[in-house]
C-alpha cells in the first residue's frame, strides 16, 4: 500500500532536524506544517545536533559493518517511518553538513547485514523543508534536486520541498506565503521520484 493510500493512524513521520541552530527558521516552518497533519499521524523528531554520531566512514568494500547504538537507533527510526522529512537550512545552496552526513549514512546502511534498507525505504515518501536568506527560492534548486534524486535511487516518492525566507532567528514567521503553503504541504500528491533519463509511466502509449 502506498503512503498516499495509508490510513492516517498507520502513517509515521520522521522529522530529521539538521540546522546548526536550535529553533531555527527551517524547524519553525517544519513544525508549522506538522501542526496541520491529521491527529492520528505519528510524529517523531530527531535533532542531529543532539546525537553522538561520528562522521561517516565508507566501509562498503570492507568487512561487514555493524552500527553502534546511536547509529542503529537512527537507522531504525528511518526505516520504520512511512514519511521522512529532511529539515535543513540552505547552506551554500545545498544541505547543511549535519544533514548531508545523515544522508551519507544511508550509503552505509545499504550494506548493513539484514537491514534490507533499500527495500524498506522503497515506496515511502521523502519530503524537505528549508529556509534561506534569499527571497528568490529558485536558489534552492540544487537542494531540491539532491533530495529528489536520492528518493529516485531508493524508489521512494518525493513530496517536494517547502521553502521559506528567513535568516535572522524567527524571520520565517513573516513569510506569509510559506506559512500558507505549510498548512497543506503534507496533503500534496507525492509521485514516485524519477531520474531525468527515466520516462514517466505511460509515456509513449
Amino acid at each position: 500500500m502506498s503512503p498516499d493510500a495509508t490510513p492516517a493512524q498507520d502513517r509515521s513521520f520522521l522529522f530529521v532536524l539538521g540546522s546548526s541552530r536550535a529553533d531555527g527558521n527551517s524547524e519553525l516552518l517544519a513544525r508549522e506544517a506538522a501542526s496541520h497533519l491529521p491527529a492520528g499521524v505519528r510524529q517523531r523528531w530527531i535533532d542531529l545536533n543532539k546525537l553522538d554520531l561520528p562522521d561517516f566512514q565508507d566501509g562498503r568494500h570492507e568487512a561487514d559493518h555493524r552500527p553502534g547504538e546511536v547509529e542503529a537507533e537512527l537507522l531504525r527510526a528511518t526505516v520504520e517511518a512511512t514519511d521522512v522529512v529532511i529539515v535543513s537550512p540552505l547552506y551554500w545552496y545545498s544541505l547543511s553538513a549535519q544533514t548531508k552526513r545523515y544522508l551519507d549514512y544511508w550509503s552505509g546502511w545499504l550494506n548493513v547485514p539484514d537491514s534490507d534498507f533499500k527495500d524498506r525505504m522503497a515506496g515511502g515518501t521523502l519530503w524537505g523543508v528549508t529556509a534561506m536568506a534569499d527571497d528568490d527560492h529558485a536558489v534552492a534548486d540544487g537542494l531540491v534536486t539532491g533530495l529528489s534524486l536520492s528518493a529516485a535511487y531508493l524508489r521512494m516518492r518525493f513530496g517536494g520541498v517547502l521553502t521559506g525566507t528567513g535568516s535572522r532567528p524567527g524571520r520565517v514567521r513573516a513569510d506569509t506565503r510559506a506559512l500558507t503553503a505549510a498548512r497543506t504541504f503534507f496533503t500534496r500528491e507525492a509521485p514516485f521520484a524519477r531520474f531525468p533519463y527515466e520516462e514517466p509511466a505511460g509515456a509513449g502509449v
